[in-house]
């Protein structure tokens, strides 16, 4: 049996590492220079791999698509993603949120060895190859530098080219329009754990852009996380903005703008606040007062000024209006793709016989934390067992 994989990420390799133990002859083709650009972009901020939570609460976070993701969570559920990553000589750790990384923080170990496996088992690799669709004949065509256009006519073949975040990585959603002219059908992608826009003063953009706020807490249709961010020119980024970021978008969506609800210092009460706000000052300024009192940063008291109304009420909730959110050009990863009555239970796509597809481009997202790239090892190994049922 031949099997060509087309994209080299996280699903495609996985899906590579099923077919080559199995003895399968297996082609990976990319159209980058090398192999898994996004996850070693990933693996600047320390590669998270997976999650400790608990199973069930680490199955809710894929929402809508928990029910297709399921049985391929299960067969590859976080306990096997670190077992996984040991075994090729990377050990990991839990931090205290509850998230997974290699101990080396990084993600190149890690795919240097995962690669090696792969080069042993008999695997090649093709970079620099650019799906391109089917001839007249039914062969899937590839444009490459230098040459004319290669032709495969493997015996079963795995599309594992991402969504549409970060393009520039090699995961552009260019794959969509040649599936859909096929009349495969494709959700349009949106951006997902992404920044949000917010219209700043000019003072706070000018002045306070790329400062962090630390221990603070955003609201937003019934949910509170805590956690950090970071003011941006165009707004907010970082972990709590992105768990919340697919709500916000919806609602953007649905009423061209949204409200979060900002709480500088989660840690204490609306009447401790109050309390210290209160105190006198001796002769100092407000922002002097409030640092001293609450440890609150330049950037944070800058944010109050932002707002409206006595700084007791605002440091516990500060309101502020999103009126949109980061594009798929900044997006971590991105909602929409391949709708999911288009795959069968074992991702073949019903409308073309003998293709796959797995990772980022099935329609479904997920916060940080781990499930993105879990999900992707997931998929990408039950596609290849369904490719090896085939």
């Amino acid at each position: 049996m031949k099997a060509a994989i087309i994209g080299a990420g996280p699903a495609g390799l996985a899906a590579a590492e099923i077919l080559s133990e199995a003895g399968v002859a297996v082609t990976v083709l990319d159209r980058m220079p090398s192999p898994a650009r996004k996850l070693l972009m990933a693996g600047r901020g320390g590669l998270n791999l997976t999650h400790t939570e608990p199973f069930e609460t680490f199955l809710s976070r894929y929402g809508a698509a928990r029910e297709r993701l399921e049985p391929a969570i299960r067969a590859f559920p976080p306990e096997a993603v670190r077992a996984w990553c040991e075994g090729l000589g990377e050990p990991t750790f839990a931090g205290t949120s509850g998230r997974v990384f290699p101990r080396a923080m990084k993600a190149a170990p890690l795919l240097r060895a995962w690669l090696a496996r792969l080069g042993a088992r008999g695997v090649t690799l093709l970079s620099r190859h650019s799906w391109t669709g089917w001839d007249e004949e039914g062969a899937l065509t590839f444009d490459r530098p230098g040459g004319e256009p290669l032709r495969l006519r493997p015996d079963a073949a795995l599309l594992a080219l991402g969504g549409a975040s970060w393009p520039r990585l090699g995961s552009d959603g260019g794959w969509a329009p040649v599936l859909a002219a096929r009349g495969v059908a494709v959700t349009p992608f949106a951006p997902a754990n992404c920044g949000i826009l917010i219209d700043w003063s000019t003072h706070l953009r000018d002045r306070f852009a790329g400062e962090p706020l630390k221990r603070i807490a955003l609201s937003f249709g019934g949910r509170s996380l805590r956690g950090e961010a970071l003011i941006t020119v165009r707004g907010l980024e970082g972990g709590v903005v992105y768990a919340l970021s697919a709500a916000i978008r919806d609602a953007v969506a649905a009423g061209g703008e949204a409200r979060v609800t900002l709480d500088l210092r989660p840690d204490l009460s609306a009447e401790e606040v109050a309390r210290r706000v209160a105190a006198p000052r001796r002769g100092q300024s407000l922002s002097n007062h409030l640092r001293r009192q609450l440890s609150l940063s330049p950037a944070a008291i800058a944010l109050l000024r932002e707002g409206a109304g006595p700084p007791e009420g605002a440091i516990k909730a500060l309101p502020l209006r999103v009126t949109g959110v980061a594009g798929l050009d900044r997006a971590i990863s991105s909602a929409g793709g391949l709708r999911w009555e288009g795959l069968d239970e074992n991702f073949a796509l019903r409308r073309i016989p003998g293709l796959f597809a797995a990772g980022e481009m099935l329609d479904w997202e997920a916060p940080t934390g781990g499930h993105l790239l879990t999900a992707c090892f997931a998929t990408g190994r039950a596609a290849a067992r369904g490719m090896l049922g085939r």
